[in-house]
């Protein structure tokens, strides 16, 4: 038993469970245009991973016959998977409500241009990554020039009406710290964010914030500079208990490229599938077993309970 979940017996009297499926949220592949120090995934231009299209068939199948009302998509960049459209287009057509994460970037490449004017069509909610409102944080983690290339990209959104009161198009930005700490008070963040990026023309709807997962390439990142021990220290001293009951983990499923279900997408780099009490592979997609689950932990799960909490 890990020390999570010794932690979690403590305060709930039993394991971590699910308490519904509102969301399936679907990494359709660890193809980037970019590769993060902070990713948890370790996602890039050499990975091959893809979903395929007949996976994604499949899990809009269990969309719409399970009636779940959000689809969550992810990556890598999922806009490199030529069959994001394809899977878009279908979720909205049985009804469901779209995120689409985005690192921004890719929207630069050859061959992505129609994509914010494609997500404006479709009604898909926009996750973008930006993780600081400085262009040297920025380029720092993603790489020289990635800072114009994120604030091209929201200006493109903007102008189509994303992040503008009354337009319908929620756009919500990510941070991430710039190393091994924790983030720092969400509305203070959002409001320096808002500032900062107003007065580059940039106008977005929220901010979530994101403490760095000790996983993939982060934890590569960790290991050399000697710094995993003191990192996943700092994480289970800021446990904090209020934050059980709001765990992504408690409201969503997540499927691999591949179709195998997990807890989280942090779940995938240790490979550790949904309880074996319910089917792993979304051709078997039961809700019911799903939504009463115990959820499979770790102790990279203390960082999403490290003070306030993942949001």
């Amino acid at each position: 038993m890990s020390t999570f979940d010794e932690k979690v017996r403590e305060i709930l009297g039993g394991p971590l469970t699910a308490a519904d499926v509102a969301i399936l949220q679907i990494n359709i592949g660890y193809l980037c245009n970019m590769s993060c120090k902070h990713c948890h995934l370790s996602a890039g231009p050499d990975r091959k991973e893809r979903m395929s299209r007949r996976t994604m068939d499949e899990a809009l199948h269990a969309v719409g016959r399970t009636g779940i009302r959000t689809v969550d998509i992810t990556g890598g960049a999922p806009e490199l998977n030529p069959d994001l459209q394809h899977l878009i287009a279908g979720a909205r057509a049985l009804g469901a409500h779209v995120i689409v994460r985005s690192n921004l970037t890719v929207l630069a490449e050859p061959g992505m241009e129609g994509f914010p004017a494609f997500y404006r069509d479709q009604g898909v909610e926009v996750v973008a990554s930006l993780p600081h409102f400085a262009a040297a944080s920025v380029d720092r983690v993603r790489g020289g020039g990635t800072f114009e290339k994120s604030l091209q990209g929201l200006h493109r959104l903007n102008a189509l009406g994303y992040g503008k009161e009354g337009a319908g198009l929620r756009l919500n930005l990510v941070y991430n710290p710039p190393g091994a700490i924790l983030p720092g008070s969400q509305q203070e963040l959002e409001d320096r964010y808002r500032k900062e990026l107003a007065a580059r023309g940039v106008v977005f709807d929220g901010l979530f914030t994101f403490a760095n997962m000790a996983l993939g390439r982060f934890r590569d990142f960790l290991v050399r500079s000697r710094g995993l021990e003191g990192y996943l220290a700092t994480v289970r001293r800021a446990f904090n208990p209020a934050t059980l009951e709001g765990l992504m983990c408690r409201h969503l499923v997540n499927v691999r490229w591949d179709g195998t279900l997990f807890d989280c997408d942090f779940n995938q780099v240790t490979d550790l599938p949904v309880d074996a009490s319910c089917p792993r592979h979304i051709s078997a997609f039961d809700p019911a077993r799903l939504a009463r689950r115990r959820i499979v932990t770790d102790e990279h799960c203390f960082v999403c309970t490290a003070g306030a909490g993942t949001s």
